[in-house]
């Protein structure tokens, strides 16, 4: 993955201000309830700068970026979850993918996304239109990956993954998300909060829990205040006695290469290779959907390739 930089120096100097990534998992009512509060203001900039998105684009594969993260507190090792949104609005779909160790990426199937009118609010709900969110996790030394699917019911991401968990996995789960811009359009906080009633959990904990997710601060503002994971953890939940018993980076991240690009342009048919050495253009520019790097490869380096 290349790394585009951020060009903006009013948000370089605000991202060297404010705390950094991470995300922290935490028990809650003596072990009966998870946690986990991701912070993920720098990771959501340059999601922003790799995929060239705008404020709507942002907001939406931002929101889907920190449910993904979050969802990583349910995984370990070099497991993998995943997220797809297949739907009938402007926004087509959304795909994402979260490592074990924080890593996370993906993008929109339109980018950008088609609107008539101006954005004049963060209600996404007409965009996503019907359409379907699907969770697949890849457990390390697994056969295959397990996958669930709901409809969506909100176009809501935070609320249609908490619906997911209720109707596929019937856990009560509750999700937060937050993503602050400034006046100028330009991303000043983002993160989010996942709640999971486990076993011998007080039946109305959950719905205590969510009143007081309600009245704390928004999220995003929170930490574009430069606000502390552990902190809004403690003080937000002091009397469920919070207990933090791991914690981690998060990060934009993409494991994709030139080589492993040169590695599938030497895998084509005979055929196809062909019509690429007739037609071109060179060079040849490859594109990787999930973190929107470009890789290029000279007439030369295409001729070794297909050589080989």
């Amino acid at each position: 993955m290349i790394i585009k930089p951020i060009a903006n120096p009013k948000i370089i100097d605000h991202l060297n201000s404010v705390s950094p990534d991470e995300e922290k998992i935490f028990l809650l009512e003596n072990g009966t309830v998870r946690g986990s509060l991701l912070h993920g203001t720098k990771m959501i900039n340059q999601m922003r700068v790799n995929h060239n998105l705008g404020i709507l684009e942002t907001l939406v594969l931002g929101h889907a970026y920190i449910g993904t993260g979050l969802l990583t507190s349910m995984i370990k090792g070099n497991d993998r979850i995943g997220m797809m949104i297949e739907c009938g609005g402007p926004i087509k779909g959304i795909s994402t993918e979260a490592s074990a160790d924080g890593g996370i990426r993906g993008y929109l199937l339109s980018n950008p996304i088609p609107i008539g009118t101006p954005l004049e609010s963060f209600d996404l709900s007409p965009f996503f239109g019907p359409g379907f969110l699907n969770i697949t996790r890849y457990i390390e030394g697994a056969k295959q990956p397990f996958s669930g699917q709901i409809m969506l019911n909100y176009g809501n991401i935070a609320q249609d993954l908490a619906l997911y968990f209720h109707t596929s996995e019937q856990i009560k789960t509750l999700f937060s998300i937050s993503i602050k811009f400034d006046k100028e359009g330009d991303v000043i906080g983002a993160g989010g909060l996942f709640l999971q009633e486990l076993p011998g959990a007080d039946e109305e904990v959950l719905g205590a829990l969510e009143d007081r997710v309600n009245q704390m601060p928004s999220i995003g503002l929170y930490f574009s205040e430069k606000g502390r994971v552990d902190d809004l953890i403690s003080d937000t939940f002091t009397d469920y006695s919070p207990r933090i018993i791991a914690g981690k980076n998060v990060a934009f991240s993409c494991s994709c290469s030139k080589e492993k690009f040169g590695s599938f342009l030497s895998s084509l048919k005979g055929d196809e290779k062909e019509k690429i050495m007739k037609e071109g253009p060179f060079p040849l520019i490859t594109t990787c959907h999930n973190c929107g790097t470009d890789y290029e490869f000279t007439r030369d380096e295409v001729m070794e390739l297909f050589s080989n």
